[in-house]
């Protein structure tokens, strides 16, 4: 227990000590508004992946419309910030919980009729979800319509975006490596071997499809108030599409990888702005691949830990050390 604490307490100070040189930087100039700009989008991004592998990845069910519940929890939570009077930092933290609630019923109400479907069937149904939200929305007076929604107050900033997403993922990793998690894992390896040992299957998947809905609705919360404006052709299908890109790049199955992956993509179009018309095709390169040389993503169902590394590295010198005394 003093060892797992130990290694906790290493990694939230490596967390806290990339906060500081990041917030150092922005605040000195080192760092300029444009690659804040795309910190706060990396952030984001990782939201978005890692809530998405939690169904894709983790329960093995292909969706398709996660914009659709990002675009949930953008609106939702630009009209309540919009319309009450707290602190900022307060207003920000409840509208985008309201806004992560919203969309967690949403993917409740949807995940109990499309989760007894399976594989191709379900991601057509996601799909026309998100297409139909997108749709809702454009038609809508209080959304703005398709003239989009203006007058959002800016609430996001670097400080309240890296720490939302350490939470998420640290809320994300718990809930895998508890026994609720590894029920959820079981129904991805074989959902007839799970039931028959008596995990309740559609307790589980209704419960992940709900919680990454959650997240990505949070993760639309901080989207719209950065944004401050919110243009309902932003949460298309392909929009999805990117989201599902970064998962399986990142490895079905591994936080760590849909982290990296988010980062990767979200600094890929601003490398190439030249070429950012082609951002598609160079996703779709990137797939084939890593289909090609590496079919289970860069980290497969692999997560990257500071204590392997170092462990690793002692093993190695030890090994080195006792291989030279042997000469």
């Amino acid at each position: 227990m003093n060892q797992k604490l130990k290694h906790y307490g290493i990694n939230f100070g490596i967390i806290l000590i990339l906060y500081f040189i990041l917030f150092g930087a922005i605040n000195s100039g080192v760092i300029n508004g444009y690659h804040e700009g795309i910190i706060i989008m990396a952030g984001i991004n990782i939201i978005l992946a890692v809530s998405l592998n939690l169904t894709t990845g983790f329960l093995g069910e292909l969706t398709l419309g996660h914009a659709g519940f990002m675009a949930i929890g953008a609106y939702t939570a630009a009209l309540a910030s919009m319309n009450m009077e707290l602190p900022s930092v307060m207003q920000l933290i409840v509208s985008i919980i309201i806004g992560g609630l919203v969309a967690a019923i949403f993917g409740f109400l949807i995940g109990m009729p499309a989760l007894r479907l399976r594989g191709d069937y379900l991601g057509i149904i996601t799909l026309g979800f998100g297409e139909m939200i997108r749709v809702i929305i454009t038609n809508l007076e209080i959304t703005g319509g398709a003239v989009g929604l203006k007058g959002i107050a800016l609430l996001s900033d670097f400080t309240n975006v890296y720490w939302v997403t350490i939470l998420t993922i640290v809320i994300i990793f718990m809930f895998i490596n508890s026994r609720h998690g590894r029920s959820v894992i079981a129904i991805r390896e074989n959902e007839i071997a799970a039931e028959a040992v008596g995990v309740p299957t559609a307790f589980y998947k209704i419960f992940t499809f709900a919680m990454s809905a959650f997240f990505a609705g949070i993760a639309g919360g901080l989207f719209a108030h950065y944004q401050t404006v919110l243009d309902p052709k932003k949460f298309d299908f392909m929009f999805s599409i990117e989201m599902l890109v970064m998962v399986v790049l990142g490895g079905m199955g591994s936080i760590t990888g849909a982290i990296v992956s988010a980062i990767f993509l979200t600094l890929l179009p601003e490398l190439l702005r030249d070429f950012s018309d082609y951002r598609l095709l160079i996703y779709a390169i990137l797939l084939i691949i890593t289909m090609l040389f590496k079919p289970s993503g860069l980290f497969g169902t692999k997560e990257f830990s500071i204590h392997q590394l170092i462990k690793g590295r002692k093993q190695s010198a030890k090994g080195k050390i006792e291989a030279g005394g042997s000469e």
